[in-house]
């Protein structure tokens, strides 16, 4: 079992940036890939990106690619998205997973992300 715990989330100007946090507890936090994904008002639930469990490797949606950045500190059992450059259009709840076995099977509660224009 693993919970997930995000913070950090808020209301921002367009332009601003923001550092969301994942802090994890349960199973061994360093095992797991990690991922964030986002759900806007009236739409599916998104991928925004993923770490290995190492950290070495990351991967990004098309359109958050240059912005946004994921990274983890396995001695904090915490994952990062720092999101720059936010745009309205990235208003939504953002999630933090763990994907024990390569399925995303565990879920934080979310944490709002307001970007205004």
């Amino acid at each position: 079992q693993v919970q997930l715990v995000e913070s950090g989330g808020g209301l921002v100007q367009a332009g601003d940036s923001l550092k969301l946090s994942c802090v994890a507890s349960g199973r061994t936090f360093s095992s797991e890939t990690m991922g964030w994904f986002r759900q806007a008002p009236g739409k599916e639930r998104e991928f925004v990106a993923q770490i290995t469990r190492d950290g070495g490797t990351t991967y990004y949606a098309d359109s958050m690619k240059c912005r946004f950045i994921i990274s983890r500190d396995n001695a904090k059992n915490t994952v990062y998205l720092q999101m720059n450059t936010l745009k309205p259009e990235d208003t939504a709840v953002y999630y933090c997973a763990a994907a024990p076995g390569g399925i995303y099977s565990y879920w934080g509660q979310g944490t709002q992300v307001t970007v205004s224009s």
